[in-house]
């Protein structure tokens, strides 16, 4: 076992006490783990979507399960097995490096591969469902190994059924992504291009695409290791078109993003900034003074504080444009 606290093993750097910390490299280690009956069970993988709010009464487990290899594969795609436990940045560059294209997007965003399908994750314009083939879990209130395909992941934005009825029960062992030996760029933000034009690359690679947006992301958010913090604290709320073209008439150059006929999505930080919050500081919680959306530890802030100073920001949002955001970190309470 690992230390009881858990202040390493978050990238907010949250001190808190557990049960234990147990890790997890194999499922026969896991089926170890159930026999011996070690209860409640709490999952950890790169702890870097936790918001830790005093001691956790559990054992956590601490997914350290590695590997990478290629199930099967034709001359356009390639189907890949990845350890749970895997860092999720170091299987993109991974990929870059066979050249398989699909989640070069995604690069540099924090966290373990097993968390990836939990959360969902996306960014610029490309979402890990989209190369997503099916996961393996053990059901640990079961005992049982099950697999998940598409379909029965329930991917939603930042959501999955692995936040809902089946969260804290799957303990991912393998997450399986379709790869493309023919990639498609995807460039549809602006962000990208402007990177791109000012590096003078005229024809992209995916290793350009995923280069730029590296560059893109360390320049707007702050490195965990060194102002610890959980990347994009809420959800990019998605409001009704009636409640848009209101919020346009006092706002005409808000960003948004059309998610359908009826729906446009709405940049939080954005909505935060305006809100007063972009780099505003309550003791040691507060914002990042270059991107609203990120909520740091500038010291020694608890997990209730910085939950706090998260709730006046919702509070503040709301009465401003009366649209309600939500966390995109999961919270862990005592």
């Amino acid at each position: 076992m690992y230390t009881t606290n858990l202040l390493n093993f978050n990238t907010m750097h949250i001190s808190a006490e557990s049960k234990g910390i147990i890790p997890i490299y194999s499922e026969r280690g896991l089926y170890e783990v159930l026999v011996k009956g070690n209860k409640p069970l709490k999952i950890i993988g790169g702890g870097s979507n936790i918001l830790l709010v005093g001691d956790i009464d559990a054992y956590i487990l601490k997914n350290e399960i590695k590997g990478i290899h290629i199930v099967d594969e034709d001359e356009d795609e390639v189907l890949v097995s990845i350890g749970a436990g895997e860092n999720w940045h170091n299987f993109v560059m991974w990929t870059i490096s066979q050249n398989l294209g699909g989640i070069e997007n995604l690069a540099l965003i924090p966290g373990s591969v097993g968390a990836a399908p939990i959360q969902n994750i996306g960014a610029y314009g490309v979402e890990q469902r989209d190369s997503f083939h099916s996961l393996k879990a053990i059901d640990l209130t079961q005992g049982i190994s099950k697999l998940f395909f598409r379909e029965d992941c329930q991917f939603g934005y930042r959501d999955s059924i692995f936040k809902k009825e089946a969260k804290g029960k799957c303990f991912i062992t393998h997450v399986n992504y379709i790869l493309s030996k023919k990639p498609m760029l995807n460039m549809q933000y602006g962000a990208i291009i402007k990177m791109l034009e000012e590096s003078k690359i005229n024809t992209p690679t995916i290793a350009d695409v995923a280069d730029a947006i590296i560059k893109i992301r360390t320049l707007k958010l702050p490195d965990p290791k060194i102002v610890p913090n959980t990347g994009s604290f809420f959800k990019n709320p998605v409001i009704e078109k009636k409640d848009f073209e209101k919020l346009k008439q006092s706002y005409p150059n808000v960003p948004n993003y059309v998610v359908d006929a009826d729906h446009t999505k709405i940049p939080a930080a954005w909505l935060i900034e305006k809100a007063g919050f972009k780099g505003k500081r309550v003791g040691d919680a507060g914002t990042h003074k270059n991107h609203a959306l990120v909520l740091v530890n500038y010291g020694k802030a608890t997990g209730k504080e910085i939950l706090e100073f998260a709730n006046d920001i919702q509070i503040a949002v709301s009465q401003k444009f009366e649209i309600d955001i939500v966390p995109e970190v999961n919270i862990w309470e005592s």
